[in-house]
């Protein structure tokens, strides 16, 4: 068998280290800006939900989230209806740099796929939401406690 996580795996450790380096000057560290471009992109998303579409457990996306708001590049509002709910929005310092970060992630995603045709990112694109929809099913079993059998 292909070891097709491997590659994935090293692919997006790449992409990473790349970006923790280029947004070190902007005091951006360890993924911190996945967080800040999804708020962007999401503005009001509740932090559970966050964690969610990024895959990370709630305590990790909590460390994340303290950071930014620490450093000024989002901030918390009540909900309106429920006082527990905190809703996450961008500052007019995580606004600036969203530009920047979206450039960044074109630029990669031009760069991963320099070479292929249309019809061969569609297939990627398709073969890789695949990917992801079966490893969520495990993601969300383990997640709620459970073991998975090997």
């Amino acid at each position: 068998m292909k070891e097709i996580l491997r590659e994935i795996g090293m692919i997006a450790r790449a992409l990473d280290s790349i970006s923790n380096l280029e947004f070190k000057e902007y005091d951006l560290t360890k993924g911190q800006y996945l967080y800040l471009v999804r708020i962007c992109e999401s503005p009001g998303i509740i932090q559970e939900k966050l964690a969610e579409v990024i895959k990370v457990d709630r305590t990790t996306a909590a460390r994340a989230i303290k950071k930014l708001e620490i450093n000024g590049f989002i901030k918390k509002k009540d909900d309106e209806h429920n006082q527990k709910i905190k809703k996450l929005f961008p500052t007019e310092k995580g606004k600036n740099i969203y530009p920047y970060l979206k450039r960044e992630n074109d630029h990669s995603n031009m760069v991963a796929l320099n070479g292929f045709t249309e019809e061969e990112v569609e297939n990627i694109f398709n073969l890789l939401q695949r990917v992801r929809k079966n490893v969520e099913v495990d993601w969300e079993f383990v997640k709620k406690g459970n073991k998975r059998n090997y």
